[in-house]
């Protein structure tokens, strides 16, 4: 492994790293890792364009599957803008809290777009009118895991007005395999506001192993083929509690 940049900022401890395997994968790998050693991106620098990790793989693959003609996205998070990238010729916002990351991916990771909008991503999400989206994704991380602005009910009274009709939201999160008690809550409060859901998790070997999860709310059904996830398999969350803001407790 070899260190090519490590700065610990307001939001995250970020490093940036070339390696020669990841995940078990011999090659070319750079890496952006945040706090606690989470990789919030990867590339194969034999092949920039590759989408390495599973979870932004299996999110193109649900919103190809059930909006296949989508023109409109909202995404809270960039990382080294892999999904930013893919979604280029699409209308796409993208919001990042932490300037510096932004940077770095154009630097480190070669990432060419122009829109990516510095600041809180719940308060420039509010700020967008209503209906104007078919995809919001959320991707944000700080070291503490995804910021509970993200997840409380209040949130996603608001996401929900910026969809179109039958919209659907992504959300990628951090958590056990198993009975993890935040996903169980994120998972009841999307319930709350939306008809349908699903969950996905990649298969372990423990219950105890963290990794990226993926939920999903819609007011329509939601269509997936296994095959396309990217080894990502539908798990149902246990029973949870809804989140709600500190100001409305």
């Amino acid at each position: 492994m070899r260190v090519l940049y490590r700065n610990k900022s307001e939001q995250h401890e970020l490093t940036i790293y070339d390696t020669s395997k990841l995940y078990g994968e011999k090659g070319r790998f750079r890496v952006l890792e945040f706090s606690n050693a989470a990789v919030q991106g990867a590339m194969d620098l034999d092949e920039p364009s590759r989408m390495v990790l599973e979870y932004p793989r299996a999110m193109v693959h649900l919103m190809e599957r059930n909006h296949p003609d989508y023109e409109s996205v909202f995404v809270i998070g960039h990382g080294i803008g892999t999904l930013s990238t893919y979604l280029s010729n699409r209308q796409v916002k993208v919001a990042e809290l932490d300037a510096e990351v932004v940077e770095l991916s154009r630097t480190f990771f070669g990432y060419r777009g122009d829109y990516v909008l510095v600041g809180d991503g719940r308060e420039l999400l509010e700020q967008e009118a209503s209906g104007s989206y078919h995809y919001i994704i959320v991707d944000a991380f700080t070291a503490a895991g995804t910021p509970a602005q993200f997840t409380s009910s209040s949130f996603f009274t608001m996401l929900k007005d910026k969809l179109h009709s039958g919209g659907i939201v992504l959300l990628n999160v951090f958590g056990r395999v198993g009975n993890d008690r935040l996903v169980n809550a994120i998972h009841a409060t999307l319930q709350e506001h939306f008809a349908y859901t699903r969950s996905f998790a990649l298969p372990a070997e423990t219950t105890d192993e963290v990794q990226n999860r993926i939920l999903v709310g819609s007011d329509g059904p939601i269509s997936f083929q296994t095959r396309h996830m990217a080894g990502f398999i539908e798990q149902q969350p246990g029973e949870g509690y809804v989140i709600v803001d500190s100001y409305e407790s």
